[in-house]
């Protein structure tokens, strides 16, 4: 629901971040796995319960999200690096659930297995639809710039990392965080589906 607003706004400086990058000589897909690195590092710290780190290393994560694409579009865009991208960043989405977790199983589990099949959801009806918008040469107005066709919904990135650095900031409330964007995550699965019913129709 935020990815239109947050990309126009944070376009301009992710270019220039991107144009440094470039002269630095670094490839997109050197800061895609510098991202996913640092997204790893992320979980690993709140699973040990160390959550200002663990917030620390999400944002620099997602820094490293949004300039890996910025820095393709400077060079030249490639398939093999759109689906790097997008692999990377379902891993980054599932860990850090599953670290919350591991951090306090007993308080915790239930609330995380919830969230995560939550996102099996969202991640199975975008992908999905993507391959037959692919196969039909359909394209998103919405986000032009994306790899992939991007259908958008009520939880989309921006939401998810929103709900994340609410997680870290207050731990305690892990499992009201969770149930409520797991709930988001529903009605952006059932809206999903029935765009995509009658796209593919």
């Amino acid at each position: 629901m935020l990815d239109r607003v947050t990309h126009a706004w944070l376009r301009p400086s992710l270019e220039r971040g991107a144009g440094v990058l470039r002269r630095c000589g670094l490839h997109a897909d050197q800061v895609t796995w510098l991202g996913f690195a640092l997204g790893a590092a992320c979980a690993l710290a709140i699973a040990l319960q160390w959550y200002a780190a663990g917030l620390a290393l999400m944002l620099a994560s997602r820094l490293c999200d949004g300039l890996d694409g910025a820095l393709a579009r400077l060079t030249s865009p490639t398939d093999r690096g759109a689906f790097l991208d997008i692999a990377l960043d379902f891993l980054f989405y599932a860990s850090i659930p599953l670290a919350f977790a591991v951090a306090d199983p007993a308080a915790r589990a239930l609330p995380a297995a919830i969230l995560l099949a939550a996102f099996i959801g969202t991640g199975s009806s975008f992908l999905a639809f993507a391959v037959f918008a692919e196969r039909r040469g359909l394209h998103s107005d919405a986000y032009p710039r994306k790899g992939i066709f991007y259908l958008g919904g009520l939880a989309e990135a921006s939401e998810t990392l929103i709900c994340f650095v609410l997680m870290c900031v207050w731990p305690a409330h892990f499992a009201l965080w969770a149930y409520g964007f797991a709930l988001l995550c529903a009605v952006t699965i059932v809206t999903r589906l029935a765009a995509g019913w009658r796209a593919l129709a």
